[in-house]
């Protein structure tokens, strides 16, 4: 058996998620079932996220096992010709059967766009958040460096997330203005549960002043999450890069394995 490691694009309009249930459509399901008649058997995948319903990717990285003989490389043409328009297969490349999608990831980076105008974007409409008013872009940066360094995010984390620990690693969070774009881009070592989410939703509440500028100093030393913003939608959400390092490609065996939500 040879693990093949894949990076995969999509817009996540379409699904309920990265992961495969029972109540709709789903990026891995998609993917299973598309490999599985290719190479005729069973096959099952595994991401090194689990994006949710409308969250977007330019950066998954997927794994399987398969006896097949088609060259890493090819990959890409093959399966690119049999997805939907809405996935798409970047590369393809062989690694060492100790080698894991997830655990063995050492950083990712999250963009998170809003469209900050009166009246939205019908060609951004599923890309990024919609938020009429006008925002305070200094404030927002300013509160954004209370989040770099290793912190207990427990506060940061929706219901239903499995990390055995909330604490993380943040060493970037930018905000940047084009136009009426806003991009923030967070980069760290692994991620919480609707984290980024709710770091956006936060400052676009400290944006528009309804929040103070220490909110998120105050939801880390309280673990308290009523210091915090909303939620912010999914559509803005892109999963942009997963990183590992060097090693992983080599002798995998020789890391520690991590338990990060997202």
């Amino acid at each position: 058996m040879r693990r093949i490691l894949l990076t995969c694009e999509y817009d996540g309009t379409a699904y309920v998620g990265w992961q495969r249930q029972i109540n709709g459509l789903s990026v891995q399901q998609v993917l299973e079932d598309t490999l599985s008649n290719l190479l005729h058997g069973e096959i099952r995948v595994t991401g090194s996220s689990r994006t949710d319903a409308g969250v977007h990717a330019m950066g998954q990285m997927v794994m399987f096992d398969t006896d097949s003989r088609i060259p890493p490389e090819k990959y890409p043409f093959v399966l690119n010709t049999l997805l939907p328009r809405d996935i798409r297969i970047q590369a393809g490349r062989e690694v060492p059967p100790a080698f894991h999608t997830r655990f063995l990831s050492c950083g990712k980076l999250y963009t998170y766009r809003i469209i900050n105008s009166p009246h939205g974007s019908a060609l951004w409409r599923l890309r990024a958040a919609h938020v009429p008013v006008p925002l305070n872009l200094d404030a927002m940066r300013k509160a954004s460096g209370q989040l770099l360094g290793t912190h207990d995010f427990a506060a940061f984390q929706a219901s239903g997330g499995t990390a055995k620990t909330t604490i993380r690693t943040l060493d970037r969070c930018d905000l940047s203005m084009d136009g009426n774009l806003l991009t923030i881009q967070v980069h760290g070592n692994a991620f919480l549960y609707h984290m980024v989410r709710t770091i956006a939703g936060t400052l676009i509440d400290i944006g528009h002043g309804r929040l103070p500028l220490d909110a998120f100093r105050q939801a880390l030393e309280t673990k308290d999450r009523l210091c915090l913003g909303p939620t912010a939608p999914p559509q803005g959400l892109e999963l942009t890069r997963v990183e590992y390092p060097e090693e992983a490609f080599v002798h995998p065996e020789n890391l520690r394995w991590h338990t990060g939500d997202t």
